[in-house]
């Protein structure tokens, strides 16, 4: 798939290290689903989609492509390729349950919206360390959603982490939907297995190709950018390298 070029029609910085780019583009897109964004001269990366139309990317600055990426302005050019990966698969016979621990918030926010379309009853819980590091809370408000926020420090909702902020929903027997650091998503695979909750988590992995070919993304015998990136709580059962390692750009195993 040949990468396609667009300019970005704006940008909105959401936290000190988080900004959300819409591209003068659209595509035809499931939650849970990636771009590779390619910026020449710089790198590609996967990049989850928080909204299909216009095309709508949330990048956090942790590394020299999301560097670069947070130096563009409105007007400039990026390139793109997908989707790829397996999305989320909403179950209207039951409540979702929407769990984002920081900017994986973005893609939680493209699944509400269908959620919210399809009638499902569904609460959203955000996580992060403090107050201002929440993404997205506005958006999620205007959907009309259950919301439900955690941060580390008590300076907005539960003080804690998203897992304690969800203690009293999981009654309504839910299916969870997930997306954050691995960490959180240990904790939620823990506690799907204990409540006897059905669960789909988003799980990252370096990638380079995005379609199963380099096989940068493996987790144990999994493809991340193919089986995944969002894998159902059974198939991470048995993962010894699920919240223990990853591997880098020169494919070097790694604690996460």
């Amino acid at each position: 798939m040949l990468p396609r070029t667009v300019r970005i029609a704006e940008i909105t910085q959401e936290t000190r290290a988080v900004k959300t780019f819409i591209l003068d583009d659209k595509m035809d897109a499931q939650p849970g689903q990636f771009v590779m964004l390619w910026l020449p001269g710089v790198d590609e990366k996967p990049i989850s989609i928080a909204a299909p139309d216009p095309l709508t990317l949330t990048v956090a600055k942790v590394g020299p492509f999301s560097i670069a990426l947070h130096e563009c302005k409105a007007g400039d050019l990026l390139s793109w390729r997908g989707p790829f990966g397996r999305p989320f698969r909403l179950d209207p016979t039951h409540p979702a349950l929407l769990v984002g621990g920081g900017y994986g918030a973005a893609p939680l926010y493209f699944l509400a919206t269908q959620a919210a379309a399809q009638g499902i009853a569904t609460t959203v819980t955000l996580g992060a360390r403090r107050a201002d590091d929440l993404i997205f809370v506005e958006r999620f408000q205007r959907l009309g959603v259950q919301l439900l926020l955690a941060t580390e420090d008590g300076s907005a909702g539960v003080k804690g982490f998203v897992t304690e902020a969800i203690t009293h929903q999981l009654a309504d027997r839910p299916t969870l939907y997930a997306c954050g650091p691995e960490g959180m998503l240990v904790a939620l695979h823990a506690l799907c297995h204990e409540h006897g909750l059905p669960g789909q988590l988003s799980v990252e992995r370096y990638m380079k190709c995005g379609f199963g070919v380099c096989g940068q993304c493996t987790l144990d015998d999994v493809l991340v950018c193919t089986d995944g990136p969002v894998l159902d709580v059974e198939q991470l059962d048995g993962k010894l390298d699920f919240g223990r390692f990853h591997r880098n750009v020169t494919g070097r195993r790694l604690p996460v």
